[in-house]
């Protein structure tokens, strides 16, 4: 017996493709109307809306959006870089943005830059040519040549992630701040031999952002402010290798200050295969305020900052300068908050 829907209209493949016309007729609505609850639901109301798109999905009607956007110079596609997939802090950027742009009938481009930046040149090189109607970049640090592309757009641009001068809109956290946050944490503890370990900091320079903070409270307090560098961006196994060259190159160390919850997690597990206590033996503590870090036991101290709520106010930022709206503030924090567990 056949699942398929009764209801669903077959057509021969190769046929000509369905039309806007049909799916008004199919949803009871003037084409004109069709066309607004797919171009601009906001304008139609919620039960119309949804008549429209069953009707589109038992058509089988796809619209062209390449002639759209050459007609108006307009998509409604929004671009969003990131420099990875792999990394949950970034997945929730994208959930929060792809979620506010959706319900507004707008569908997300995703490009990964691997830290590259002349890869994100190149993703912004391609992405401005498919007439999009916005971009949304993670950081504010841009390659010459992507810089020059983004200067000559007159298009909506969002920086997230991190707050600085920016091209256009910006939505971030104070990076340098964060780490001064979680080294005043540490002092007051009473650690005073703290290390910092990072990743491939010319690539993931936001960690050494938090470390040029880290070190200013130190060096205020009249204290060393040893780093260690790794060459595997965040990892367990990453971490893990952080904690013993920690422990090899200054074996006073009281506490180290990781510039990730991967880090962090992969350290505090390798401590307690090596038999030693935290935070008795040493403390530990991270930033991001992952799920993972606050799973293990001792649970980690680290600085959470809201993910998903960045991509939300990006989105909605850019939303309303779409929507020809003022924007009142080009530039917002979303702010961090220190989570105390029990590894410091």
């Amino acid at each position: 017996m056949s699942n398929q829907d009764p209801n669903r209209t077959r057509r021969r493949r190769g046929s000509a493709r369905p039309t806007l016309k049909e799916v008004a007729a199919a949803a009871g609505v003037s084409s004109i109307t069709a066309s607004r609850a797919l171009n601009a639901p906001e304008r139609v109301n919620e039960e119309t809306r949804k008549r429209v798109l069953e009707a589109v999905d038992r058509v089988g009607y796809v619209p062209n959006l390449v002639a759209g956007s050459l007609a108006s110079a307009r998509s409604r596609f929004i671009a969003v870089i990131v420099p990875s997939l792999a990394n949950a802090v970034f997945i929730e950027v994208i959930k929060g943005l792809q979620d506010t742009f959706e319900a507004r009938g707008y569908q997300i481009l995703l490009g990964n830059t691997d830290y590259d930046l002349q890869r994100e040149q190149q993703l912004v090189r391609t992405f401005l040519g498919w007439s999009c109607s916005a971009l949304v970049t993670a950081g504010l640090r841009h390659s010459e040549g992507c810089s020059a592309l983004l200067s000559n757009w007159d298009k909506p641009i969002m920086e997230v992630m991190e707050l600085g001068e920016a091209l256009d809109l910006n939505v971030g956290l104070d990076h340098e701040e964060a780490g001064r946050c979680m080294t005043r944490h540490l002092l007051e503890r009473g650690y005073s031999s703290i290390v910092y370990v990072g990743a491939c900091m010319d690539r993931d320079y936001r960690a050494h952002m938090r470390f040029w903070g880290h070190r200013q409270v130190l060096e205020a307090a009249g204290l060393a402010a040893p780093l260690i560098e790794l060459d595997r961006l965040g990892s367990l196994e990453a971490g893990a290798a952080g904690l013993d060259r920690a422990l090899a190159e200054f074996p006073d160390t009281q506490a180290i200050h990781f510039a990730n919850d991967d880090l962090a997690t992969g350290a505090l597990l390798h401590a307690q295969r090596l038999g030693l206590r935290v935070p008795e033996d040493i403390a530990i503590a991270g930033f991001n305020g992952l799920p993972l870090g606050q799973h293990v036991t001792p649970s980690l101290t680290t600085i959470q900052s809201p993910r998903e709520a960045m991509g939300r106010q990006a989105a909605e930022q850019v939303l309303r300068r779409l929507d020809h709206q003022p924007v009142t503030r080009r530039q917002q924090d979303v702010g961090f908050q220190l989570l105390v567990g029990q590894s410091t």
